[in-house]
């Protein structure tokens, strides 16, 4: 197992073998596609119009225009003008119909909650099916270095992580399908429950975990797409500190995890602005984030800018600087080759909103007492911790009300998910 992880691992990293990509470094499509195959790890060639001479002469071979790009070339000589993931997933045999499938248990998400639970269900005999709207990994996967997960004392990149729930779960006997989007959720009031896949087909099914988890609220400044992961950062750890060096740096946001951010890159790299909204950050940080911060400005290493958003980012291949505007209209530019955006996050929960599953007013699921404390139960039995308004229905991770938003306590949640859907199956 270690050696086809291994040989793979240099497969991918080689950029001369598997599915060849010829596009742009600016096109977003491109950037999405070649994501795709990254997170995926399926191994592929990466030919750049801007710089590499050989994509010049494969478009004309190809008798390809430049506007048709990005163009794909599959191992089997099949070739995709403008694919989309989800057409390039289908080609590639990725994605397969489900429709009439009957399982034990489907877990929508892949994250590390909804890979745990797909790990403890397939190994405890459970027959597993795991969607996810993207690729495996979850928000965890984009991270290039978890430092703080246990049994990693040097650290673990979050596709790593990913990559070895899947083989586990797939050995357990684990089904995966991605990229495939849950759109409609119908609850039993007893017996199976049934989910509609987009493009893939209606399943039945006897339980449901719910582990869609969240995504970081963004910026509304045009071009962010092109710079995230390229001078937009949604996390502050010694990793992106490394990446930024003694570079200025902008944090936006008023809560904690803004503060802690800006506290963090001030005390250990360059300078820091604090962009912030509101007129006053003891509204919405604690005082002694607030505190440490006015020190920080006393010694010169923080700048807050308060009443003020980012309205325009400026650059080529990678951030360069921005154009800050207070309330007053007056901008100032800055040249700041890094962002980091602390302004919340969003739980991927619009698919449930036409079902039974309760949510709060934020769009995150009810479970367990919650369900209780606001009559959002009828069975005649208390609800399991993790179960939803719906019975066999269960939440866990970023997408369920009162989670600990850490990969550690998704992946606990995700196993006991398992477990409680046993208790709920022996019913």
């Amino acid at each position: 197992m270690r050696a086809f992880l291994l040989r793979r691992a240099r497969l991918q990293a080689s950029g001369s073998v598997g599915v060849l990509v010829i596009g742009s470094r600016y096109s977003a499509e491109a950037l999405r596609l070649r994501e795709f195959l990254s997170r995926s790890r399926y191994p592929l060639t990466w030919e750049d119009v801007e710089s590499s001479p050989d994509a010049e002469r494969l478009l004309h071979e190809f008798k390809v225009g430049a506007d048709e790009t990005p163009l794909v070339v599959l191992p089997s000589g099949q070739m995709m003008r403008k694919p989309t993931p989800e057409d390039l997933a289908a080609a590639l045999g990725v994605v397969r119909p489900l429709d009439g499938e009957i399982v034990d248990v489907v877990i929508v998400g892949a994250g590390p909650g909804g890979l745990a639970a797909a790990v403890y269900g397939a190994s405890e005999g459970l027959r597993t099916l795991v969607i996810d709207s993207a690729a495996p990994g979850g928000q965890a996967g984009t991270s290039s270095r978890i430092e703080n997960y246990m049994g990693f004392p040097f650290g673990i990149s979050g596709q790593d992580l990913a990559d070895g729930a899947i083989i586990q779960a797939e050995k357990f006997g684990a089904s995966l399908v991605a990229p495939a989007y849950a759109s409609r959720l119908t609850c039993a009031e007893t017996g199976p429950h049934t989910l509609e896949v987009a493009g893939v087909g209606t399943i039945v099914t006897r339980c449901v975990v719910i582990a869609t988890g969240a995504t970081y609220r963004k910026l509304d400044v045009p071009r962010l797409k092109e710079f995230e992961g390229r001078g937009i950062y949604y996390a502050a750890t010694q990793v992106e500190r490394t990446l930024c060096g003694i570079a200025p740096i902008a944090v936006v946001g008023a809560g904690n995890s803004a503060g802690q951010a800006a506290v963090f890159m001030a005390e250990n790299g360059g300078h820091v602005y604090l962009v912030v909204r509101g007129s006053d950050l003891a509204r919405t940080m604690s005082n002694y984030l607030v505190q440490r911060i006015e020190s920080l400005q006393t010694e010169g290493k923080v700048t807050v800018l308060l009443q003020s958003q980012i309205t325009e980012l400026h650059g080529e291949d990678r951030l360069e600087g921005v154009t800050i505007r207070n309330a007053a209209g007056e901008a100032r530019f800055e040249p700041i080759p890094s962002i980091f955006v602390m302004i919340g996050a969003l739980p991927c929960t619009d698919w449930l909103k036409d079902s039974r599953v309760a949510l709060d007013e934020k769009g995150f699921v009810y479970t367990g007492t919650d369900l209780l404390a606001r009559d959002h139960w009828t069975a005649e039995r208390p609800p399991f911790f993790l179960e939803t308004s719906c019975p066999g229905i269960f939440a866990v991770g970023d997408a369920r009300s009162g989670s600990i938003k850490r990969v550690a306590s998704a992946v606990g949640e995700g196993s006991m998910a398992i477990a409680l859907a046993h208790q709920y199956l022996a019913l």
